[in-house]
């Protein structure tokens, strides 16, 4: 048993599912990512948690009672969150499966990609080898996919003090030559969101893979993108390629040349449905940005969607000044009546704190802006109501 701190068991009793190390104040010798009791001063009951012996998140709640059988639990919970996003999602073969405290199965992240899925084990107790064959036994039951592909990060690895483990294939449904073993199983596919088709490589780009999170924010900008846009911060092209649909000419910018390069080839998939050749360009997007906005460029439709500026939360300040610096360009670069969609994924800037950047933008570039939807992640990266982690993502669509 792990006793907590009163203001730990306070937060618990409120809804969150952390305690960090410094509210745990007696604990016995405990192994890496253990099943723990969790009590506060008085002995009273708080729950069952995973602990970490290294991480600042020393418990993870996964019950606020007893647990008799942990796998079990486990394997519910995962099976519950698979076919609650198979009931969620239309027009789309990919999406998150398990979104780790969001799915009360903190520490895990599973993506599906059409026939591949992406997992990640993220602290002490995912990292179990029970935790572990569960998780494949339910994707292979429930998604049977092609393959099952863990994406590694070494930075989480070594924070939770965990053996260096390489990406690969760890699982599959599809029949393989004795002589191959997993090492036959596919690493690249083809996914469509919202209709739009996207090359995929499981081994390569950002965290799982692509930006799942964006997909209903992606169909949305498009219901509003007219006449000529540029999607700033395009990465593999995920706005780009949904506003081509509806513009006249969009185009795509980004840093990474291999980025757009991988753009450029999800850009041949989606052809036939584009209304007109999409112009990819490597730019630095501030300076593009500045650049544009003293020569009068002028746009309809201006998506900005940088990564996080605020990897922590003293970063918050610095990260505003980034995003006011951008869409106070984005503002002065829009005809009358045209679309600004803007994104931020740093958890550490608040909803709040994020529209008062825009109103001071609007204010700065002598715009006259009307708001026409606030939007968050998509519905399959759920946000659980006493986790404000959770919850990262924002997007708003503008109008000037």
């Amino acid at each position: 048993m792990v006793t907590i701190s009163a203001r730990a068991a306070a937060r618990l009793r409120h809804g969150h599912v952390w305690v960090y190390r410094s509210d745990a104040i007696a604990a016995s010798d405990l192994a890496k990512g253990a099943v723990v009791s969790v009590a506060d001063e008085r002995r009273n009951l708080l729950g069952t948690a995973f602990y970490s012996t290294s991480s600042q998140i020393a418990l993870r709640l996964i019950s606020t009672g007893p647990v008799a059988d942990v796998a079990a639990l486990v394997s519910e919970r995962m099976r519950a969150a698979i076919r609650l996003r198979q009931s969620w999602v239309e027009n789309s073969d990919s999406w998150r499966l398990i979104f780790s405290e969001a799915d009360q199965l903190p520490g895990v992240v599973a993506d599906k990609y059409n026939d591949i899925v992406t997992v990640q084990f993220l602290s002490q107790a995912t990292e179990q080898e029970w935790f572990r064959s569960a998780l494949l036994e339910v994707i292979r039951d429930e998604v049977k996919p092609a393959a099952i592909v863990e994406r590694v990060e070494e930075r989480i690895r070594e924070l939770e003090q965990l053996p260096e483990r390489k990406s690969g294939v760890v699982g599959s449904n599809t029949p393989l030559k004795p002589t191959e073993g997993l090492n036959g199983a596919p690493t690249r596919t083809i996914f469509n969101l919202n209709g739009v088709r996207f090359h995929f490589h499981a081994l390569e780009g950002q965290k799982t893979g692509a930006f799942l999170d964006q997909r209903e924010n992606y169909a949305a900008a498009a219901t509003y993108a007219h006449g000529e846009a540029m999607d700033v911060f395009t990465y593999q092209g995920g706005f780009a390629l949904h506003l081509a649909r509806r513009c006249e000419h969009v185009l795509g910018v980004d840093a990474s040349r291999a980025a757009l390069e991988t753009a450029e080839q999800n850009e041949a998939l989606n052809r036939e449905a584009n209304r007109n050749e999409i112009e990819w360009m490597e730019a630095n997007a501030f300076d593009l940005l500045k650049d544009y906005a003293g020569t009068g460029r002028q746009y309809d439709t201006i998506v900005l969607d940088p990564p996080a500026f605020a990897k922590t939360k003293k970063d918050a300040g610095s990260a505003l000044r980034g995003y006011k610096e951008i869409n106070l360009r984005a503002l002065k670069m829009l005809r009358p009546g045209g679309i600004l969609v803007t994104c931020s994924c740093s958890h550490h800037v608040s909803e709040t704190d994020f529209i008062d950047m825009l109103r001071d933008a609007a204010s700065d570039a002598r715009r006259v802006v009307r708001v026409l939807e606030k939007r968050g992640q998509a519905k399959d990266h759920p946000v659980l109501l006493g986790v404000p982690e959770t919850a990262y993502l924002k997007c708003v669509i503008l109008q000037v």
